[in-house]
C-alpha cells in the first residue's frame, strides 16, 4: 500500500472518532473533580483517626470507616 492509495476522508474520519466531544470532555472533569474530593474526605478522616489514637479496626467498629 503507497502513501498515494491512502484515502484521506476515510483516515480523518478515524481520527474524528478518537476526539474527544465537549461534552464527553465537560462529563469526565465533574467526574474526577468528585473522586478527588472523595478522596481528601477519606485522607482527612484517616488522619482525625490517627490524631485521636484510634486502630482502624476501632474506628470501624465506631462507624467511622466503612
Amino acid at each position: 500500500m503507497s502513501i498515494n492509495s491512502i484515502d484521506h476522508d476515510q483516515i480523518t474520519g478515524f481520527s474524528t472518532k478518537w476526539d474527544l466531544t465537549e461534552d464527553d470532555a465537560m462529563q469526565e472533569k465533574p467526574l474526577k473533580n468528585m473522586k478527588s474530593a472523595e478522596a481528601r474526605r477519606r485522607i482527612e478522616t484517616l488522619r482525625e483517626i490517627r490524631e485521636s489514637g484510634l486502630t482502624i479496626e476501632e474506628a470501624k467498629e465506631l462507624g467511622l470507616l466503612h
